[in-house]
């Protein structure tokens, strides 16, 4: 079959150095994978923002006139790219690189940067920022599903930096999982929304992590909490999809959770009960990439996350599925487009996305393939 390759953005590096190819003329069957100067290039932008403070944006409850502090006074670790998840997810990221490449030129930079943020004192003082006066939601659940992300790819790293930096944050992340094990039975009714608070977003995470640890209490709660929220939901409205400012796919996030969640073959006829349409390409809404109109709004912006987010959804989903239903060409397909659509668009020279975008696009790029 002819060779095409139809998945390339430029980001100044040349049209060679950062491409996705398809193995074959059929879409069905395109293939994104990460190649090492794109895992270069993407380093390069988390390096640029997880030791920058400002700008900033706080999730902080002010309890009196002494908690008026800057980003890095309240956290050691997690101060910089903008907000405390994004910077999280950006450590989570360098992490993710560093093992994928060890021998990418910003190695001994990510290093340096990850041990001065992750370090047992930074740690500590993020612990001591989680027990203070209202923060109970403080990221809920968005930022206490990254930080388990971070934890789970730094556990079990054979790499002497890397043990020393998972023992540091364990600790943290013990807390956070505790979080999830207090919150989780008081929260009656999922939260569907396309943005930080999602559920099933926040239950898939810690999910991998509670399996990946071995956290039985952890895992046997979200597998419980996730049948009671989305097992026996049907017919789901993606036409309503995409809100204005999303950056996740309610629908696509539930069913990437519940892929997790069930068998295969409890899955597939889940799913098909779920989203009926997608086998015939409905709806299009879903299935089609959002449209970005300005990436200098920091909401607007988010729909490019979104396109890539719904691409690692779909191709999580597909792989769950059977190799003869017609569902898995569909969602191959639209995560492909959805791919190439956000992908050139990662670094477009604006803090709005660059301080955030990478990761999605790394953690979807080697999301396995179906």
């Amino acid at each position: 079959m002819r060779r095409i390759a139809t998945l390339f953005f430029i980001l100044g590096l040349g049209t060679q150095s950062l491409v996705a190819q398809t193995t074959t003329s059929n879409p069905a069957n395109q293939q994104l994978s990460l190649t090492a100067k794109q895992a270069s290039h993407f380093a390069s932008l988390a390096l640029k923002c997880v030791r920058k403070e400002y700008p900033n944006k706080p999730d902080h409850v002010m309890n009196d006139a002494a908690d008026v502090r800057t980003p890095s006074a309240m956290h050691g670790a997690f101060y910089g790219c903008f907000d405390w998840h994004s910077s999280v997810h950006g450590h989570w990221m360098l992490v993710h690189l560093l093992r994928l490449f060890p021998d990418l030129p910003e190695a001994r930079d990510i290093r340096s940067a990850l041990d001065a943020n992750l370090s047992a004192q930074n740690i500590a003082g993020e612990i001591a920022y989680l027990a203070q006066a209202n923060r109970q939601s403080f990221e809920r659940t968005y930022g206490w599903a990254w930080l388990l992300k971070l934890a789970e790819e730094l556990h079990g790293w054979n790499d002497q930096d890397g043990k020393r930096w998972s023992s540091n944050l364990q600790p943290l992340a013990d807390a956070f999982a505790e979080k999830y094990v207090t919150f989780l039975p008081k929260q009656t009714y999922p939260i569907r929304t396309g943005v930080h608070p999602n559920t099933a977003f926040g239950l898939a995470f810690a999910l991998d992590y509670a399996r990946a640890l071995g956290n039985a209490k952890l895992e046997t709660l979200v597998v419980e909490r996730s049948r009671t929220y989305f097992a026996h939901d049907l017919n789901y409205p993606a036409s309503w999809e995409p809100g204005g400012e999303d950056f996740f796919s309610p629908a696509l996030m539930e069913a990437d959770l519940m892929r997790r969640v069930m068998s295969k073959t409890e899955f597939a006829g889940w799913f098909h009960r779920f989203l009926p349409g997608v086998s015939r390409g409905e709806p299009k809404a879903l299935l089609q990439p959002a449209i970005v109109t300005d990436r200098t709004d920091p909401k607007l912006v988010h729909l490019d996350g979104l396109n890539l987010s719904r691409a690692w959804c779909m191709r999580s989903i597909a792989a769950a599925l059977p190799r003869n239903d017609p569902a898995r060409r569909a969602l191959t397909r639209s995560a492909a487009a959805h791919a190439q659509a956000a992908l050139a668009h990662v670094a477009s020279g604006n803090y709005e996305g660059e301080h955030w975008l990478a990761s999605f696009a790394v953690f979807m790029l080697t999301t396995p393939a179906p």
